[in-house]
């Protein structure tokens, strides 16, 4: 995932940062080189497991590269950031890393010669990682082919490209890895704690973040923009809000398919390549977590919103000209097609941005089993008018969203 970090107080970092890098000059380039002890089997099928809930796989593979070779390329507003190969390749990957390192990178952000990691990778929550499962899932990673693929180096700009200010970011910004939990919190609870906020780092993309780039805990899951989406409120009142109810956050995170709809965007790969090979012990974990210490409150049902006659008349011929095929007359969905529309989750947000971004620039298709698939969406073709789209986004949040929506043919255009 994309994290993104910024700064009024350069300067400040810069000069910081640079004393700090002298004084991690000396570690030596061979801090990694001593031999860990070869790992047993079982160590290596819970490393796998672990290493799939931590979704490594995402930021670290390109298709047809080899799982975790690297190059996948993460736009920052500073320049690209390409996730590093960590196959066991001695030259190219981390095959020199010892379980010692590989701990030091997750806990602390930095690499065997002491250099700081940019949160790009979103050590912020791996942090949380015990001892033991970050032995694990280096057993794991070390039992994986050795692939020679060439890292990509970063693109950051000028002065980002200074590594050594991230020592200053590390020793401010830095947050705990601790959560007060609840008196008397639940092993399940517990568990789904350090799922969500630890190995699964769902907080590095729906909490927002401050001015200098780090997590806002205050308003742990309050929701972010990544890119052109917003990874959305996951809180428990906003959660039930848009209808969501613990069997169904289950299924999302289980087979990216609810009744609320589909995972896509940055979610889909979430789901594909980390959360739907959780035990359905740890999802009900995760989802008991993520519905609060008093349960997730009872769905909101979704009661159409009144807009203007002609502007809701213009919203539904568009739906029938464009969308009814796939989504259905009634927006009940199509199986393996494309999801329902009636009480959508996206539809009942806030912000009609994701519904807007999804419309003009469509969605891939979401095959995430063999069972489970959802084809392609293509965007809005260029001779539907940007009030066109504005008219039946506004019919679709209204009428199956429940929500107030006044999108303007402006915000379209602007986001076109």
């Amino acid at each position: 995932m994309l994290h993104v970090w910024k700064g009024k107080y350069f300067a400040l970092w810069l000069v910081v940062g640079l004393i700090l890098q002298g004084c991690h000059g000396n570690v030596p380039d061979n801090a990694g080189s001593a031999v860990s002890a070869p790992a047993d089997a079982a160590s290596i099928a819970r490393g796998e497991y672990l290493a799939n809930a931590a979704d490594c796989v995402s930021c670290h593979s390109v298709p047809g590269k080899g799982a975790f070779s690297g190059g996948y390329a993460m736009d920052t507003p500073y320049g690209p950031i390409y996730g590093p190969n960590i196959t066991p390749d001695k030259e190219t990957g981390i095959g020199h890393y010892t379980r010692d390192d590989l701990y030091r990178v997750l806990h602390d952000g930095r690499r065997p010669d002491g250099s700081p990691l940019y949160p790009a990778m979103p050590y912020t929550s791996y942090q949380g990682i015990s001892r033991a499962d970050s032995d694990a899932i280096y057993d794991y990673l070390m039992s994986r082919p050795a692939i020679r693929h060439a890292n990509i180096p970063s693109g950051m700009h000028f002065p980002y490209n200074i590594r050594s200010v991230m020592f200053v970011w590390q020793w401010l910004f830095m947050p705990s890895a601790d959560e007060t939990l609840p008196d008397g919190a639940s092993a399940e609870w517990r568990r789904g704690a350090y799922l969500a906020n630890a190995l699964a780092h769902c907080t590095e993309c729906h909490t927002p973040r401050t001015m200098t780039g780090a997590l806002d805990t205050a308003a742990r899951f309050k929701g972010a923009m990544i890119g052109r989406y917003e990874a959305p409120d996951i809180t428990p009142a906003a959660l039930a809000q848009r209808g969501w109810t613990e069997r169904d956050l289950a299924s999302l995170l289980a087979t990216g398919i609810a009744q609320q709809g589909s995972a896509y965007a940055d979610m889909f790969p979430a789901v594909h390549n980390s959360t739907r090979y959780l035990t359905r012990e740890d999802t009900a974990s995760l989802v008991r977590y993520l519905g609060g210490p008093a349960g997730l409150p009872a769905p909101t049902h979704v009661t159409p919103v009144n807009m203007p006659q002609v502007a809701l008349q213009r919203g539904w011929h568009s739906y029938a000209a464009l969308c009814a095929s796939c989504h259905g007359a009634q927006g009940e969905g199509r199986p393996h097609v494309a999801p329902a529309l009636q009480g959508n989750a996206s539809l009942r947000l806030t912000s009609p941005n994701n519904l807007l971004v999804a419309m003009l620039d469509g969605v891939e298709a979401q095959h995430i089993s063999t069972l489970e698939n959802m084809q392609a969406m293509p965007g809005m073709p260029n001779f539907v008018s940007d009030q066109e789209v504005a008219d039946l986004a506004n019919v679709l949040r209204t009428q199956w969203g429940g929500v107030p929506s006044q999108v303007s043919a402006a915000t379209v255009k602007k986001l076109r």
